[in-house]
């Protein structure tokens, strides 16, 4: 049996959907998470009216500390006049991460053009986290590489992050695994087998509705443990493979962007810590 209090556990500002940055970083330390997940679209709202400084100082008095920044999205495969801007974006996150003391920016693969293979997916997506990765280490920030599971994603599935991921010899870039995305591509447990726990950053521990698969969208998620996921057997298997997290739920669902943070968070922690002690 895992032991949840023995497991990291973060909370990420998806789940409150519109709530601002320091709102969220209230309700994780109310609800006595041990790490915030930060979306980079809320420290632009703050740096609106206030400074990075500022943001740093109320971060320390408010909340947990930050584990990751999130998502340097769509910045693998893309064409030679977007990608000065990708890695613009790249280092105005790392940036913010350092002031942060955040040890984590998330990257997020392009979707697949038409036509193209496997075999060039993965070179392209290897020298793309390379110099995503040379900016980051400037930042004494790691990239976490998190796979889509939809069918549209040029990396969909673990197994497939696994081959790039562990063909790079590059130990500053490592997986990010949600188990929504897990589930909807059809990843299976035996993608899991002879995982470096090194390797994986950290888990989005999230659930989903019972419906087909194919016809899941991030509005689905549920909290861990109340859909159709088998989280207890993957945790269960992370578990043995020697992963003691962090594991953080990450939730778009618009019922519980409805709800006040702190309710939503409390609801997240003592999900997330039923699905972890029982697995």
């Amino acid at each position: 049996m895992t032991s949840a209090g023995a497991m990291r556990l973060g909370f990420n500002g998806s789940t409150t959907g519109e709530a601002d940055l320091l709102a969220d970083a209230a309700a994780a330390r109310w609800a006595g998470f041990d790490c915030l997940e930060v979306r980079a679209p809320k420290i632009e709202r703050y740096l609106q009216d206030g400074t990075l400084e500022s943001l740093r100082r109320a971060l320390r008095e408010t909340g947990p500390p930050v584990l990751s920044l999130n998502a340097l999205e769509d910045c693998t495969i893309v064409s030679p006049a977007r990608w000065p801007p990708v890695l613009a974006r790249c280092r105005q996150m790392c940036a913010w991460a350092r002031a942060l003391d955040c040890p984590y920016v998330v990257a997020v693969p392009s979707p697949r053009p038409a036509g193209m293979d496997d075999a060039t997916v993965v070179v392209r997506t290897r020298q793309a986290l390379l110099e995503i990765a040379a900016i980051a280490a400037d930042d004494g920030v790691r990239v976490g590489f998190e796979f889509l599971g939809f069918g549209w994603c040029s990396v969909s599935t673990l197994g497939f992050a696994r081959r790039i991921v562990e063909g790079m010899g590059e130990p500053t870039v490592g997986l990010v695994i949600d188990t929504f995305h897990y589930y909807i591509g059809g990843s299976r447990l035996e993608d899991l087998d002879g995982l470096d726990p090194s390797r994986l950053f950290f888990v989005h521990l999230d659930d989903a509705e019972g419906r087909p698969r194919d016809t899941l969208t991030d509005a689905h998620r549920l909290m861990p443990g109340e859909g159709a996921i088998p989280l207890r057997a993957m945790v269960a298997k992370l578990s043995s493979l020697g992963f003691r997290g962090p594991y953080s739920v990450e939730l778009f669902r618009p019922e519980y962007w409805a709800m006040d943070p702190p309710e939503v968070a409390r609801r997240a922690k003592e999900s997330a810590e039923r699905v972890l002690s029982s697995a």
